[in-house]
């Protein structure tokens, strides 16, 4: 399929727990998550929604594409992640020239850090019980 024949953009991003299925589709520049709007979806914290609108601000195509999400899984923070990741797949997926922009930016990598496992004999993944001499 040629790209004159697509008929929206998709990328998928991950942070955590969190999966987030993104589509670009072209327009005026909607944003939506999880048929809300990002205010209803991340609340008040206007840090996450600054956060997803990332991708699109540093290539200038905030106007240029109605972005529809779908994500699951993680938390708040981890599923915003989780958007800008995908978000910045998708712009990929819509024009390669903008990847040296994205990647410098830091944009295209997922993030790997994750809760770390319990060990045996510790209290949490690190945390050992408290020594005591006597």
């Amino acid at each position: 399929m040629t790209t004159s024949e697509k008929r929206y953009y998709q990328g998928t991003g991950r942070r955590k727990t969190a999966v987030a299925r993104v589509r670009l589709f072209p327009g005026e520049g909607e944003f939506i998550v999880n048929e809300k709007t990002p205010e209803e979806y991340f609340g008040p914290r206007e840090l996450l929604q600054r956060d997803i609108r990332r991708p699109l601000e540093l290539t200038d195509l905030l106007s240029s594409y109605n972005i529809l999400v779908k994500v699951r899984g993680g938390g708040v923070s981890s599923q915003a992640g989780a958007v800008r990741h995908g978000v910045a797949r998708a712009l990929l997926d819509a024009d390669a020239e903008l990847r040296p922009t994205l990647k410098k930016a830091g944009l295209l990598t997922r993030d790997s850090r994750a809760k770390e496992r319990k060990k045996p004999g510790l209290k949490r993944a690190r945390k050992r019980p408290q020594y005591t001499k006597r």
